[in-house]
This record gives structure tokens, C-alpha cells and sequence, in this order.
């Protein structure tokens, strides 16, 4: 039986780059045909890294579920990576083969994708079609029960312990009436899904996850004959399922205001204001996507000048168009600066939109946003893979217009918006009817009149008044002769690691460049050997108050005039300063890097450091550390950061600096800085993209070859050692109402050049570096506590950084927890030493994806970044892969012995010291803790009425 064609589109164009006339969106070539099965299959061929991408939509999500079994489209995200029946293990054979996988789960629709060495396609085709033809035989109560715990974790880690968390959720539900798919958010009711049996789960499944709901794009380095073989023979099977009629459009509108008070802990007021729109393709959608832009896009933005610039009322400023495929919102987001209200954000919004709404924006307004628009979406072609990469971009277009290649048509209608229209949106869609959430700082999470009560009130009465369930259609047995066995690898491609080209401009600094020809993009990384260790003792926080300040003005621009004139041109500028260096980094269309570049250069050289905007970041800083406090995961950072190098160390140091220290800063102190610490002789330009080594130096030349120190650097000692760590203890810092319980087992690390480094990534690949290692299955997927775990190593320069174990674990699991953390760093350096299926699943996974780390320009700029910054070889990408081989069980075993000091841990935990310390004090462990807390200055010193051993 022929599976591959009932109906075929084929599109193909002849090259990547432009090709359609006026189009400024570079079509992504491609070919769409359907099974007999209604399986849509795109195929995309770019050959330019040996990696394929394999990426899935079902067009299934919240809002095909119903009152009383929410939540089903996001656990079902969770449950297909569960196994299925000819593979329990679906993220070990792809993860083994170097590949990176991932889902997720929208009102609208369910995504996953794998990217893999593109020798292993045949692999990831079976694994993919057997989760949708065969997930169910495997789906056991336990493996339900397992990811419910999961989802839960979840929630109280991106809702429940975050500031802000249970905002979005509560908007939808003051928004939409209690039936409209939309006002429940995709993670779903907890109460659904604890009540949800096996079999209402799988009723859901056989209804939505099969072909006929289904499109397939597979993208990259792949014969397109030979992928066709493999869809029919993998997916072609695999029978249609009941057909899924499609949810007509529920447009709705909110007659007047709904007001909503919320406190929650945080340091700041913030101000939510939201809109019903339009579903995304309909009309008005580009005019509202450029109203959302004009008022709050950029430095220049409407809202932006108004409230972050000029009153300096508020701290941060968002404005965005979410359009779905039933209805849209627009929201506007302010968050307060300290010391002013929320009342004062709504006057000043209010009058930006009477203002909008009485005067259309200017032509070049709505010109920058379209350029803004462009850039952004010509970026995201750079990647094949991932999230809003070329599958997954071909793949929501078919999804929801029907046809792959949309791209163009859906970018010309911005090309049409004009100020008139952008005008006319304001004035129909943000009136009076919104939803107007203000949440303000107090001691408990509360929300008066919780429109989320009276929602899922109302759901379970719709629930309990349904005539009968959602019905099941009967399984279908499918055919399984070709799935006895796992598909062998194909011969390996050979992978060339990107050349790089070396110069040296007049004033000595060094030029990289990496030609990277398939889009039209440039990209320029400024890497400076300055960094937040670089902050006198006496400043913590000046790197980044000069890098904040950088761009807000030079000795030929203003800031303003920066901002458009990088806005017009669709070009990015941020500079950024890590522990040991800092980056500049610019993204340009090709057209434009002229222009691009000599506003680049501009800044880099002529900085001024306005006064006005100096004291304007000053307060934007105080409001951070404000943030700072709310966030559970930033505390642990903290104190990480202090307990291990103690304050008077350069890695001790916040980096967010002090009230007292901000406060004091001066222009001189940050121009003082500029010109001794930022050397362009000990600088290195990286740029990847559309560009030549020949092309290039003569305009670097021009632009940036005068630029020269005008100071000395100061003399200085190198930087101390980290003090002598203090036997194994617990540091509690006490977050009342806490959610969760953030775990951090700590210790200094190694230096980046030890001769170890090879040996240390493999082990820490196996103890908690990636999915499937030994801390994230033990604590994610056996026990059920956390969402995930991880160990890292965080590299720097100058003297060792941390070697970190995290996860956020559910409060009453806190204690288990701890234990199951020192199971495994015992394991891992003694009772349980690495195997060698483990050593070779963790070295296969570390070189076979290696190749996926270089495929867009900005991961290449980002991997000579590190190549510059740790000084290392010019060989070091092409001598990855064999170094990695090399490493054995025994250099494994022997690293592990030797770093790993189970003596002399720093275990800090951020939890409700009232419900974890009792249970803490019963642990061997817990006879040594130390109860501490964050200071105004984000230092840590002890808790009130509490023994405490010491803290530098």
C-alpha cells in the first residue's frame, strides 16, 4: 500500500535567500504532502550541519478539554515522554544518540521536537510514531500517578513560589465566563486532575494524539526520498483516528472594568491591565501587534519614555499582543519603581492611550515596529530546531492556516498597517471593558473577590450537569511488525566545525569572523576583559550600573537617538557584564550593518554616561534589589555566593551591589571606570554571519581602528583564593508561605583550565547535568519531589566558581529530600561508582550533539566567547569530541573522589523555616544548622534569637 500521497503541495523554492518580489522575510524551502491517515508531513532539506530536527504538533490543547477534566493537554505533554510500548525509555536512546528533545503545551495546541546527529533520523521517526500509535498499552497507573506529581511541582514552581505567579491565571478568570476554554490557565485545575482516572486520560488520547490531528515537519540534514521511506513505514500504519472537529472562534467582550486587588510577597506594586482582542490571522491582529510595539517596544516607546524615562514612576514597562486561534488579549504590564503607586501607573497609562487614541502615531513609529517585527522573525529562521525554529515555525502555520508557507503573507500584512489603523485599534479594542489586576506588597498571597473561586465554583456545576462524560472512542489495534527492535544508526556524518578567520585591527584588537552564509544576519560580539569582579571592593554593582548606562547617550547621539536609530535599522544592542568579562553584542540585517555598526562603534567609544540617566538607572537598581528578595532562587544564589567566598572576596560580592553603594555612584566613578578598565587592545570582536573576513576589517577598520585606551589600567593584586571551607552544615534562610524548598549543595569548584575539565563535564553529565541523569531521575521521575534537579559547574576566570546541585522540591518532601541528594553525591564518589554503560551514554550524549551547538550564528558567536575568555586553544572545538572519548570510569571515579567533598558541603535551603525545620533536626546533618537572613544589603547575617556559626 502506497502511504506516502493522497494529496500533494509542493512548494519548493530554489534558495534560502530571497526570492519572492518586496518579500523582506527569507522563505523557508519546503515540501508538504498527507498520508491516507490525514498524518500532514512537511519536509525541509538545509544541509548545513549534519543534525535533523524531528517536530510534531497536535492540534489539541486547554481548549479542548471541558469543566471538570482541565489540565489534560498539559499532563499529556508530560505523559508522552513516558515511554511507550516497544520503548519504556524515551528520553534515554535519544539522549544517548547527542539528542536534545523537548514539548509544550499552549490553549491551542501540543508541540514536541528532537533534534539528532542526522544519522539517527530513522531512530527518532520510530520513537516519535510509536508514542503515537502505542502510548497507551504502557501508560500504567503508576507512570499517571508519577507525572501528576510531577505537574504539581510544577505548579508550585512557576505559579505558586514565584512573585507575580498566580497573576495570569487570575486575569483569565476575571476575563473569560467560566465555560470559555480560555479561562483556565493550560496547566489545568490540580482538583481535576487528582479525581482524573486512567481511563478518562486515555479517552482524551484516542481522541486527539493520532494522525488525522496531527503534522509532521522533519527539517535538516536528511534525504528527502529516504524520509518519505521512513514517514510511510513508521507513521503510515498507524490508523486514522475519530475526526476532531474544529472550535469556532469565541470572540468576547467585556462590557466594563473588572478590578482586581491582589497582595503578594513581593518588593514592588505592579499594575496588569488586559484587553479581549482578536484571534491571531483576523484582521486587526498586525494593527494591534503594532500598537502593542508603539507603546511599549523599545527605549522610545511610548509607555516606555512616559513612565520609565521621564516620570520615572515605573521600573519596567510590557505591552503585548497574545493572539490565539479562538480570541486574543492585549496586555499591558507596569511594574512601580519604589516609593511610587499603582494609582499613579494607571493615570499615566490611561493618558498614553487617551493620547494614542486622539492622535494616531507618527509614520516613523510604525516603521520601527515593522522593522522590530522583521528582524525578530527573520532570527528566529536562523535555527531549524527548538522553539521557534524553521519546524516549529512550518509547522504552526500549517497548523492553524493550512499552508506551511505562511511565513511571507503573514509578514505582509504589517506591511500594510498605518498610523490610521494602528489608531483605529486603540480606539475599538482598549476601552473600558478590560480586567485591571493591582497587586501590592504584603506579608500572604491574597486575592479579594478571587474570580478563580467563583470560575472553578461554576465549572464543577457545569461538570456535575453535563449529560455524560467525553466519549471515548474504542482503541484500535495497529500493526506492529516493524517495531521489535530499535533502528540502528546510519553511517555518522562528518562534521566540520566551523573555520574561523583571525586579524588584528591597527589599535590591536583581534577580529574573528565565521562566515555563516544561509541568512542575512550578522552578528557582533564585543568580548572585554572586565567584569563584576572587576568592581573596587568598596563599589559592588558599578559594572553593571556602567553597562546599564552605556547606551543611554554619547558624545555625537543621545540615548534616544540611539534607540531609534537601532530600532529603524531592526538591529539589537546589549551589553552586559558577567563575573570576569564583559560582552557587547549587536544583531544586524545584513542590509544594514553599515549603519548598525557605526552606531555600534559610537557607543563603544564616545560613552558619556548622562547624569539624567545615570540617577534614572540608579533607581531602576534599587528597584532590582527590591525584586531581588522575592525570589526564592535569587536568595539561594546569594547566599551561595557569600557562604563560599565570604563578602570580602570579588565572587562574594552581590552583584546587584548595595542601596548605600548605588545611591553613592557617580558619573566620574563610572567614566573612571571606562576608560581604565575597557581596553580595545585587550579586546576581541567575534563576528558570525552573512559576512567576510575581506568585507568586514576594512569597515571595523574605519569604524572602531582609532579607538585607544586614554588610561592606565590600575595596578592590582590578583585575585584571592577562596577561604577555607567549613565542615558540612545547613544554612536556612526563612521565606514565611513559601511554596517550596529550594535546595543548593554547594562547594567551590575547579579551575576552568584544570586538566581534569574533560573528566568533570562527563561526571557531572551522569550525576545531574542533563535529563536523565542520576539526581533529576531520582528526585524527578522515582520520587516524584521536584520539577527537576541539576548539578553544573560554573566556570569563571579568575578562581573557581561554584559547583552547584539545585532543585525546587515540595515543602513537606524537604527533609527526603536532603537524604537523596547525599545519596547521590555518596554514590557517585564511592558506594556506587560510575558503570561504563553509564560513562558511554554520557559521553555519546556529550559528542554526538555537539554539532547542534553550532548551527546558528549566535550559538557560534557565543562558543568564541568562551573560546576567548578562557584563553583556550584554537583547536579546542575540533579536539572536543576525542578528548571527551578518552575519559574513562576510572578518570570519572577518581574526579568525583577528589572534588566532590561530602566533608565540607554549604547546603542552603530557602523554605518556610516553620515547616521544614522540624523535620530538618531529625536528619544527621540537621544537628548543624544555621539560621540566616538577607539584610537591606543583601547580605547574609543571622536570624534574630538564633545560634549562628559564623557567615564572613
Amino acid at each position: 500500500m502506497n502511504f506516502l500521497k493522497t494529496v500533494v503541495f509542493a512548494v519548493m523554492f530554489a534558495s534560502t535567500h530571497l526570492a519572492i518580489a518586496g518579500s523582506r522575510i527569507p522563505p523557508i524551502p519546503f515540501e508538504k504532502y498527507t498520508l491516507p491517515n490525514g498524518l500532514q508531513v512537511i519536509l525541509h532539506e538545509d544541509h548545513s550541519t549534519p543534525i535533523v530536527t524531528v517536530n510534531v504538533w497536535y492540534h489539541v490543547g486547554a481548549k479542548n478539554e471541558q469543566p471538570g477534566k482541565t489540565g489534560f493537554a498539559h499532563l499529556f505533554e508530560h505523559m508522552m515522554f513516558q515511554g511507550s510500548k516497544h520503548q519504556n525509555d524515551f528520553f534515554g536512546p535519544l539522549q544517548q544518540a547527542g539528542g536534545r528533545l523537548n514539548g509544550s503545551t499552549t490553549q491551542d495546541r501540543t508541540n514536541y521536537w528532537e533534534t539528532v546527529p542526522s544519522n539517527y533520523l530513522e531512530m527518532a521517526l520510530w520513537m516519535e510514531s510509536d508514542r503515537m500509535g502505542f502510548l497507551l498499552p504502557a501508560m500504567t497507573q503508576a507512570k499517571l500517578d508519577n507525572q501528576r506529581a510531577v505537574v504539581k511541582n510544577e505548579r508550585r514552581q512557576s505559579y505558586d513560589n514565584r512573585p507575580y505567579g498566580l497573576v495570569y491565571e487570575t486575569v483569565l478568570a476575571a476575563m473569560y465566563p467560566p465555560q470559555h476554554p480560555y479561562s483556565w490557565p493550560t496547566i489545568g485545575s490540580m482538583v481535576d486532575l487528582d479525581k482524573a482516572s486512567r481511563e478518562d486520560v486515555a479517552a482524551f488520547f484516542r481522541r486527539y494524539y493520532h494522525p488525522g490531528n496531527a503534522s509532521l515537519c522533519i527539517a535538516g540534514d536528511f534525504n528527502n526520498e529516504e524520509a518519505k521511506r521512513l514517514v510511510a513505514k513508521y507513521f503510515g500504519p498507524i490508523p486514522a483516528g475519530p475526526k476532531v472537529e474544529k472550535v469556532k472562534a469565541m470572540p468576547y467582550e467585556l462590557l466594563e472594568e473588572k478590578r482586581i486587588q491582589m497582595t503578594d510577597r513581593v518588593g514592588l506594586p505592579r499594575l496588569y491591565m488586559a484587553w479581549p482582542t482578536v484571534p491571531m490571522f483576523a484582521a486587526n491582529e498586525a494593527d494591534l501587534a503594532i500598537l502593542a510595539d508603539v507603546l511599549a517596544g523599545g527605549k522610545t516607546s511610548r509607555l516606555y519614555r512616559a513612565l520609565v524615562r521621564e516620570k520615572q514612576i515605573a521600573q519596567e514597562v510590557e505591552v503585548y499582543q497574545d493572539s490565539e486561534e479562538l480570541t486574543g488579549q492585549l496586555f499591558i504590564v507596569v511594574t512601580a519603581r519604589p516609593s511610587h503607586t499603582i494609582a499613579e501607573l494607571k493615570a499615566a497609562v490611561l493618558d498614553e492611550l487617551h493620547r494614542i487614541r486622539a492622535q494616531p502615531p507618527s509614520g516613523s513609529e510604525v516603521s520601527r515596529a515593522v522593522s522590530r517585527i522583521e528582524a525578530q522573525r527573520v532570527r528566529s529562521l536562523e535555527s531549524a530546531s527548538g522553539f521557534d525554529g524553521r519546524a516549529d515555525r512550518l509547522n504552526m502555520y500549517n497548523v492553524f492556516t493550512g499552508d506551511p508557507g505562511h511565513l511571507d503573507k503573514d509578514f505582509q500584512r504589517y506591511l500594510t498597517v498605518t498610523p490610521a489603523g494602528v489608531q483605529r485599534a486603540a480606539r475599538e479594542y482598549l476601552g473600558a471593558g478590560r480586567v485591571v489586576l493591582e497587586v501590592k506588597p504584603g506579608s500572604e498571597t491574597k486575592i479579594a473577590s478571587d474570580p478563580r473561586v467563583a470560575a472553578e465554583q461554576a465549572r464543577e456545576e457545569l461538570a456535575r450537569k453535563a449529560v455524560k462524560p467525553l466519549a471515548a472512542p474504542a482503541p484500535t489495534l495497529v500493526a506492529d511488525h516493524d517495531r521489535q527492535t530499535l533502528p540502528k544508526p546510519g553511517p555518522a556524518a562528518r562534521f566540520v566545525l566551523p573555520p574561523f578567520q583571525q586579524a588584528k585591527l591597527s589599535n590591536g584588537m583581534k577580529v574573528v569572523v565565521v562566515e555563516k552564509h544561509g541568512l542575512p544576519t550578522v552578528a557582533l560580539n564585543l568580548v572585554m576583559r572586565m567584569g563584576r569582579s572587576s568592581d573596587p571592593a568598596t563599589k559592588p554593582g558599578l559594572a553593571n550600573l556602567m553597562t546599564a548606562v552605556w547606551d543611554e547617550g554619547t558624545s555625537h547621539r543621545t540615548g534616544e537617538q540611539i534607540a531609534d536609530e537601532l530600532a529603524s535599522l531592526g538591529a539589537s544592542l546589549s551589553i552586559l557584564a558577567d563575573w570576569d568579562s564583559s560582552a557587547a553584542r549587536l544583531f544586524s540585517l545584513k542590509r544594514h550593518l553599515p549603519q548598525a555598526l557605526d552606531v555600534y562603534a559610537d557607543v563603544l567609544r564616545h560613552p558619556t554616561f548622562p547624569e539624567a540617566q545615570l540617577v534614572r538607572a540608579k533607581n531602576i537598581a534599587l528597584g532590582e534589589l527590591a525584586q531581588v528578595h522575592d525570589d526564592a532562587n535569587s536568595l539561594a544564589r546569594l547566599a551561595v555566593a557569600a557562604i563560599l567566598y565570604g563578602t570580602a572576596h570579588p565572587y562574594g560580592q552581590s552583584p546587584y551591589g548595595t542601596p548605600s553603594v548605588i545611591n553613592a555612584i557617580t558619573k566620574t566613578d563610572l567614566m573612571d571606570f571606562y576608560r581604565t578598565r575597557i581596553r580595545p587592545e585587550e579586546s576581541t570582536l567575534i563576528a558570525v554571519g552573512d559576512i567576510t573576513l575581506p568585507e568586514l576589517i576594512p569597515e571595523l577598520e574605519k569604524a572602531l581602528g582609532g579607538w585607544k585606551a586614554v588610561a592606565d589600567m590600575p595596578s592590582g593584586a590578583a585575585m584571592p583564593a577562596p577561604p577555607t571551607p567549613k565542615p558540612t552544615h545547613i544554612l536556612l534562610v526563612d521565606k514565611p508561605g513559601a511554596a517550596q524548598s529550594v535546595i543548593a549543595v554547594t562547594q567551590v569548584g575547579v579551575a576552568r583550565n584544570s586538566p581534569d575539565y574533560y573528566s568533570l563535564i562527563v561526571m557531572n553529565s551522569i550525576f545531574g547535568g542533563q535529563f536523565s541523569s542520576r539526581l533529576n531521575m531520582n528526585l524527578r521521575e522515582s520520587k516524584g519531589y521536584t520539577y527537576g534537579a541539576r548539578t553544573a559547574f560554573d566556570w569563571r576566570i579568575q578562581q573557581p566558581g561554584p559547583f552547584l546541585a539545585t532543585a525546587s522540591v515540595q515543602t513537606a518532601v524537604t527533609a527526603p529530600a536532603l537524604v537523596e541528594f547525599f545519596k547521590e553525591f555518596q554514590g557517585i564518589t564511592s558506594s556506587n561508582p560510575v558503570g561504563i554503560e553509564e560513562l558511554e551514554f554520557s559521553k555519546a550524549y556529550l559528542t554526538r550533539g555537539y554539532p547542534a551547538d553550532f548551527e546558528t550564528p549566535s550559538q557560534i558567536a557565543l562558543h568564541l566567547e568562551t573560546l576567548v575568555e578562557y584563553r583556550l586553544p584554537d583547536d579546542f572545538f575540533n579536539t572536543y569530541t576525542p578528548r571527551v572519548e578518552a575519559v574513562t570510569t576510572s578518570n570519572v571515579f577518581n574526579v568525583a573522589k577528589k572534588y566532590l567533598d561530602l566533608d565540607h558541603l554549604a547546603i542552603i535551603i530557602v523554605a518556610d523555616r516553620a515547616k521544614v525545620e522540624p523535620s530538618l533536626r531529625k536528619l544527621s546533618m540537621g544537628k548543624n544548622i544555621e539560621f540566616v537572613r538577607f539584610d537591606e544589603d543583601l547580605r547574609v547575617v543571622p536570624a534574630a534569637g538564633c545560634r549562628h556559626a559564623g557567615v564572613e
